[in-house]
Parts: C-alpha cells; sequence; structure tokens
C-alpha cells in the first residue's frame, strides 16, 4: 500500500513540474509582463515569482536577438521589449505525450530578470 501512495504522490508531483516553469522577475511600476506572444499578462507575485506554462523551441538561444520574446506594457502602450535567457527543462523528456517537441523551454529558476536594469544574473 506504501508503494501505491508513493507512486501517486510522485505522479501528482511530475505533473506540476511538468505544466510549469518559475522565474524572479523585477519590473517597473504600474507595468505588465507580457511573455512569449501570450495575450494575457503574467502574474506577478509580490516576491517577484512568476509561475507560466512552458515555452515551445522557438524560445531557446540567447538574447538580445533569441530567447524567450517578452514586452513591457503601460496604460497599453509597449514600453520595452526584447528576449529572455530559456532553459531546456530536463523533464519534458519523460512528459508523455511527447512534451520535449511542444514544451521543452522554461524560465531559469536560477536567473533575475532585472527588467528595470536590463540584467539577466
Amino acid at each position: 500500500m506504501k508503494l501505491g501512495k508513493f507512486l501517486s504522490v510522485f505522479c501528482v508531483l511530475l505533473f506540476i513540474v511538468g505544466c510549469s516553469t518559475k522565474g524572479h522577475f523585477k519590473v517597473p511600476e504600474d507595468t505588465e509582463l507580457y511573455i512569449y506572444e501570450r495575450t494575457k499578462p503574467v502574474d506577478i507575485k509580490s516576491d517577484g515569482t512568476v509561475t507560466t506554462r512552458p515555452f515551445f523551441w522557438t524560445a531557446a538561444g540567447v538574447p538580445p536577438k533569441s530567447g524567450i520574446p517578452y514586452r513591457l506594457e503601460k496604460d497599453g502602450e509597449t514600453v520595452k521589449e526584447g528576449h529572455l535567457r530559456a532553459k531546456f527543462r530536463p523533464v519534458s523528456i519523460f512528459w508523455p505525450p511527447f512534451a520535449i517537441i511542444y514544451w521543452p523551454m522554461g524560465l531559469n529558476p536560477a536567473v533575475d530578470y532585472d527588467l528595470v536594469n536590463d540584467t539577466q544574473n
């Protein structure tokens, strides 16, 4: 019975990890952050954490020419746009059905995306 409980918990955790990607952001006040051509801004928690769905292969690469596209909007106007550093998600190799094909890229949790000072360390 313990093995069944362990497998259930493991599957739930795998599902949660496989469906999202997290990053830490610092954005200018009164702006909304749009990531990867999505129509709705991401929700930025009070500590700067953003959790979103993973990205397709087109988000791969290193800024400034490639990576995860973003834009900052204030009052409906784009005030800044660019690319974010992406990270390959190893969990996509194991996540069925074939997540490696359609969502292998994610935000790098080890990077602070400071869009105020334009640094990604």
